[in-house]
Parts: structure tokens; C-alpha cells; sequence
């Protein structure tokens, strides 16, 4: 910000030119101040930092956040990048607080596959005015005063040296400022793990790299690893209906909120009325769809699944290698690859010959309620090969469900038993127990979608012998500590994010052609249970013999008459 600085070819400086690393270091405050007001928020609640101790840990973390930061965009500090990269830096800031602050979220790993693996109607149920105003004040304002900013143009060399020194000057200042508070700073991220992912928007990027990298890494052109290759099904009963196993795989279901389970609101008014087994103590592999559902398809297990270093075949393709038929019919956004290999649709596309979805049920931009999964089965079962489908058919469901914040949208205006709904998709700012009504009344519909499912398969009993098992692939946290939603790093999550439902039911003709009681299952309805067992247990159901099952982990075995 000196006169006689000269622009290449001559040019004179303006007065009150700014150079790069100035407005860097101004960024960098502002991004370690008012960007990270949800981390300053956080530390203040902390009981252990409550006096004097909090205001020099505070201004340590902050100064430490802002030089680590200039460090990071030194490199980058150049006239004709500079704007464009610190811009960059507060859409990222600004952004990262509002949903750490809004909805208890932290931008880990798997929170950013969620991002890299969103839809745009995932991304239209966020949006309002308190993301506006969140990034108007902490990204549009700054932006606008650092365009209209003169810059000075050094020249290379003193413009690298400069660069360099403070590169040097972020680190030293970080590390001189961690040093000093080092027996605090130390005993907080380890007792308080979560501080450590919202340091915005440094962890964000970290998390968001390294999100990209798996990612990428996970999509290489050599197929998956084989799984159960020697897959073959038992011999069936003489004069048996082909299995029919419909797979309704949940999202976003708290198994607290289901009445089967003891919740105190009739969540569940048409399942209750039905002979179904409701296991009340089941855990999750994950806290988001993108870690759940590729886990709980997995044949290994969560512990398995997560030392893998290469895709692996799931469930599906086990079932398909016993020459089975396998459909996957999609109400959200997308099987995770999972269903890559086998047949699979979206709800909203209907085969040949099916009746059309009633207007009610989709809206126009593709977005369908769960009853649009049931419409049009027997045309979709119909168009799988003949020779799989009369060995036996699993058809999977994947639901919208009380997918989140949009709960209010998860249900039809007439099936709202619980009022008043909240509407509004800031949900910190609904009423606690508005927003607990649209989130049952998501429950309830899901109760509405599987009673409904229950009776179309009731009426196949001479074509097929049917069973359905439905199990959500994560919970949700509804205000709870001021967490909203889902997504924390699983060794830091709350129950409500990982404590899911799990229902099964058949008819009396199922059990009689296979000997599964499910009088037998009432029993162990309490055992605590995993998505661990799922994948086996659907080989059980189906008879599938192979070398990558494990009875163990059947839940249905030891209910198996002879």
C-alpha cells in the first residue's frame, strides 16, 4: 500500500494500492473470525473452558486458523489470482458455516462424499434465505469491497519473496501460538474431537480432497473384487412358489420413532394391525447414505468393509450368481453403484404396459412420494429373464423417506396426522415440535408405503412365496444438542444417527413353505443387532449356499423349522 510501485511496462500504482499478500492476510482473518463463528460458538458451550481460560485459547485458535490459512494461499498470492482464489475462500467459509452452524454437521470425509454424491433436489431442499443471508454477509459483502480494491503489481521477484515470507511468517505464527497454549489446545482436540473438523474452511478443503481421491480411486475400470462366485440356492420344496423378498431399504429412520418400538405416537398405525417383527436394537454401518448403503450390502461386515482397498461385489451380485433375479428400483438419488451390475430403474420411469403414477405422486421435476415405488411390480417382475425369476426374485426398494431438512415433502397433504408441521427447511428455526410432527408424519407415510406393500404381496401368494424386510441405512438427529440431520464421523455420532428400524413380515403361506416362524423371531427381537447381518440374512431367506455366507450372522437361521 506504498506510492511508486510500478505495474509492468511502467505503469504507475494507483494511491491506496493493495498488494496480494495484504489482502490475503485480511481474508485470512476474516475466515478465522466471523467465518468460524460456529467452532467460537462451540468452545463458549464447553464447560471445562468456561473463565479465563477461554479468551487466550480462543484468540490462540483464531490467529493459529488465520496464519495457517495466508500460508496455505501464499503460493497463490499473484495480482491476477488473487481475487478469484480469496473469493474462492469465502463462498467455502461462508458456506461451511452455515451448515455447521445451522444444522450441527462437520465437514469430515464422509460428509463431503455426501456432497460430491448430491442431486439437485437434495441441493433445492437446502436453500432459503437463512443460506442467502449466511452467504451475503460472510462471502458477498467482503467480496464486494476486495473487487473494488486497486492492486499493486511488484514484479516477480519481490512479489515471490514476499510470498515466501509469508508462507514462512502463517506457519511460524501457528505453530509459535499452538506451542504457547499447547497443554490446552492438546487436551481439547482430543477430548473434543468434533473441534478439530470445523476449523472452516481448512478442514473442509482437506476433507473434501481426500473425499475426491476415493472417490476417483474407487472408479477404476477393473471390475470389483468377486464374491460368491460358487453361489447356488437349496433345493426347493416340491410344488413351492418361486421366494419373492422385497427389500425396502429406509432412509433417515429413527428406530425411536417407530411405535412397534414403544415411541409413544402412533408412528406405525398400519404395521401394528399386522403379524410383523420389529428388532428394536439394530446399528447402522454408517451415519449418511453414502457410507451406509454400500457397507450394509457388503458381505463383510463393517469392520471388513472398511479395510478394503478395492471394490468388492455385494449382495446383489451374490444373488445373481446363484442365478436368481434381482431388481433395484430407486426413489432417491441413486444406488451407489451398488446396483451397476443387476437390473435396476427409477421409480418415476414405469415399464410397458404399466398404468400411469397418478399426478399426486410426482411432481414435475421428477421428484416422486414412496407409493410410487408400488406402482407397476407386476410389469417390472414380468420383464426380468424367465429363467432367473421362476429360480426367485429379489426385488429391492430404495426410499425417499424422511429424508431431510424438506421433511414436510416426504409426505402427502393427506397423511399429516401430526400438527402442526413445521415447513421450513432451516430447521433450527422451526418450533422443536413442529419439526418432530414432519418428521413423523414422514415415518407415518413410510408405515403407509409398507402396509400397502404388505397387501399387493398377501394377494401373490399363489405365484410367489413373499416376504419383505425393510431396514433403514441411518437415523437422525431432530435438535438433539443442536445437532440437525445426520453425517457425523461415526465414532462421534449420537445414537439417533445410528439407531435404526427393522421390520419383517410374510404370510402364513410363506411359513409354511419354508419353515421361517416368525413367532420364532418375536423372540430374539431385542437381541442387539447390526447391517452387519443383513447381506446373510437375505441368504438365508433365499437359500443361497456359498462359501462368503456366514450363518452366524442369519438372523432368520436359528428360526428355520425343519
Amino acid at each position: 500500500m506504498r506510492k511508486g510501485l510500478s505495474f509492468p511496462g511502467g505503469a504507475a500504482a494507483p494511491n491506496g494500492a493493495w498488494t496480494p499478500q495484504a489482502l490475503v492476510i485480511l481474508c485470512a482473518l476474516w475466515c478465522a473470525g466471523p467465518g468460524n463463528w460456529p467452532l467460537w460458538r462451540q468452545l463458549m458451550s464447553l464447560p471445562e473452558l468456561q473463565g479465563g481460560r477461554l479468551p487466550l485459547l480462543a484468540f490462540s485458535m483464531a490467529f493459529g486458523i488465520a496464519g495457517v490459512l495466508a500460508a496455505l494461499l501464499a503460493p497463490l498470492a499473484w495480482p491476477r489470482l488473487v481475487k478469484p482464489l480469496l473469493s474462492f475462500a469465502l463462498l467455502c467459509t461462508a458456506g461451511a458455516a452455515h451448515f455447521m452452524g445451522s444444522y450441527g454437521v462437520v465437514l469430515d470425509t464422509t460428509m463431503m462424499v455426501n456432497v460430491l454424491q448430491t442431486d439437485a433436489r437434495e441441493v433445492r431442499d437446502l436453500l432459503g434465505l437463512p443460506l442467502l443471508l449466511s452467504f451475503t454477509f460472510l462471502a458477498l459483502l467482503p467480496m464486494l469491497w476486495l473487487w473494488r480494491r486497486p492492486l499493486a503489481r511488484p514484479g516477480l521477484w519481490r512479489g515471490l519473496a514476499r510470498n515466501m515470507a509469508m508462507f514462512v511468517g502463517g506457519l511460524a505464527l501457528a505453530a509459535g501460538l499452538i506451542y504457547a497454549t499447547f497443554a490446552d489446545f492438546s487436551s481439547l482436540m482430543r477430548n473434543h474431537t468434533t473441534l478439530r473438523y470445523m476449523i472452516s474452511p481448512i478442514n473442509g478443503w482437506y476433507s473434501f480432497t481426500r473425499a475426491l481421491v476415493d472417490e476417483r480411486s474407487t472408479r477404476r475400470d477393473e471390475p470389483p473384487a468377486p464374491a460368491g462366485r460358487d453361489a447356488a440356492l437349496a433345493a426347493r420344496r416340491a410344488g413351492t412358489p418361486p421366494p419373492l423378498l422385497v427389500l425396502v431399504v429406509g432412509e433417515t429412520a429413527r428406530a425411536d420413532h417407530f411405535s412397534l418400538n414403544g415411541y409413544g405416537r402412533p408412528t406405525n398405525p398400519g404395521l401394528s394391525k399386522l403379524p410383523v417383527v420389529s428388532f428394536t436394537d439394530v446399528t447402522s454401518c454408517g451415519t449418511s447414505t453414502a457410507a451406509s448403503l454400500p457397507c450394509m450390502f457388503s458381505l463383510l461386515g463393517r469392520e471388513g468393509f472398511q479395510s478394503l482397498k478395492q471394490p468388492q461385489e455385494n449382495l446383489l451380485d451374490v444373488l445373481q450368481h446363484a442365478g436368481l433375479a434381482v431388481l433395484w428400483l430407486d426413489n432417491q438419488s441413486g444406488c451407489k453403484g451398488l446396483c451397476n451390475r443387476v437390473h435396476n430403474a427409477m421409480a418415476s420411469d414405469l415399464p410397458a404396459g404399466a398404468p400411469p403414477l397418478p399426478p399426486q405422486l410426482c411432481k414435475t421435476d421428477g421428484e416422486c412420494l414412496d407409493m410410487a415405488l408400488l406402482h407397476g411390480l407386476d410389469e417390472r417382475l414380468a420383464q426380468l429373464p424367465a429363467d432367473q425369476r421362476e429360480r426367485g426374485v429379489v426385488l429391492v426398494l430404495h426410499q425417499m423417506g424422511s429424508h431431510g431438512p424438506a421433511y414436510f415433502l416426504r409426505s402427502p397433504p393427506n397423511a399429516k396426522p401430526f400438527q402442526p408441521e413445521c415447513t421450513n427447511t432451516a430447521l433450527q428455526h422451526c418450533d422443536p415440535q413442529a419439526l418432530v410432527n414432519a418428521y413423523d408424519n414422514s415415518i407415518a407415510y413410510t408405515d403407509q408405503v409398507l402396509t400397502a406393500l404388505t397387501g399387493w404381496l398377501q394377494q401373490r401368494t399363489q405365484a410367489w412365496t413373499p416376504g419383505l424386510l425393510y431396514v433403514s441405512d441411518h437415523g437422525e438427529s431432530l435438535g438433539e444438542n443442536n445437532l440437525y440431520l445426520h453425517g457425523l464421523p461415526y465414532g462421534m455420532a449420537p445414537r439417533a444417527q445410528k439407531h435404526v428400524p427393522m421390520v419383517a413380515w410374510w404370510p402364513r403361506a410363506t411359513e409354511a413353505a419354508t419353515g421361517l416362524s416368525l413367532d420364532c423371531l418375536r423372540q430374539r427381537r431385542d437381541e442387539a443387532l447390526s447391517h452387519d447381518h443383513l447381506s446373510h440374512s437375505v441368504l438365508g431367506w433365499m437359500q443361497v449356499q456359498t462359501s462368503a455366507y456366514r450363518p452366524e450372522l442369519d438372523i432368520f437361521k436359528s428360526c428355520r423349522k425343519p
